[in-house]
């Protein structure tokens, strides 16, 4: 299994495309959806569905345009289905008042910490609330990864001061669901560099000490 990072938008955020010989699966389609389906087709994949792992402004932009362009679902949590259709809460009305965000409905609403299935792959959902109420991260066991949003970054951690937002709870998601992941797990987060959950349990100053 391959994957590939795409820093889309003004905002740099991250778009995962995980493949697996000839399909894929998209994460966080945030902006330029030209650049990704240039992408997608230079590497002659086939696109299954789109994952969010959440619906801030930054990490829908494309999702519309990507979903039409494959007839793929998109899925997210259901405590964020309502927000890819309302700009005051994906921030779009905040952020960037002249283009506000009103997105289709996903497909598939995520409603339970479990594990998901799309072709052939394979992912646990972790709810890991605080950035964002319907924060989840993807994470892939066997290819000792997850795809963790906007709540864990490298050196750094989720923004809390947005609608929705709270520090101990993003806290409580870290330590209980991401840090307890084996130590080599590798990290992609929604913006900056991947690294791993053990230099970040060393390393990350809003870690440590808590």
């Amino acid at each position: 299994m391959k994957w590939n990072q795409l820093p889309l938008g003004p905002l740099q955020t991250n778009c995962y495309v995980l493949s697996n010989q000839e399909e894929c699966i998209i994460f966080d389609p945030g902006e330029e959806p030209d650049k990704l389906i240039n992408y997608i087709g230079s590497k002659k994949l086939k696109p299954l569905a789109v994952l969010l792992t959440h619906a801030h402004f930054d990490h829908i932009g494309a999702l519309d345009k990507i979903r039409s362009q494959y007839s793929i679902p998109a899925y997210i949590h259901e405590k964020e289905a309502k927000w890819l259709l309302d700009p005051a809460l994906n921030g779009s009305q905040s952020f960037m008042p002249e283009h506000p965000l009103r997105c289709l409905p996903a497909e598939e609403i995520i409603a339970v910490q479990d594990e998901l299935t799309i072709g052939s792959f394979s992912f646990e959902i972790l709810e890991t609330p605080g950035h964002s109420p319907g924060s989840v991260s993807y994470y892939l066991k066997e290819e000792g990864m997850v795809i963790s949003g906007d709540v864990l970054f490298k050196d750094s951690v989720g923004r809390t001061d947005l609608i929705g937002g709270n520090e101990a709870l993003l806290m409580k998601s870290i330590h209980s669901r991401l840090l307890t992941l084996p130590e080599n797990t590798i990290v992609l987060p929604g913006h900056g560099p991947v690294t791993t959950i053990e230099d970040e349990m060393e390393t990350n100053p809003f870690l440590n000490g808590f």
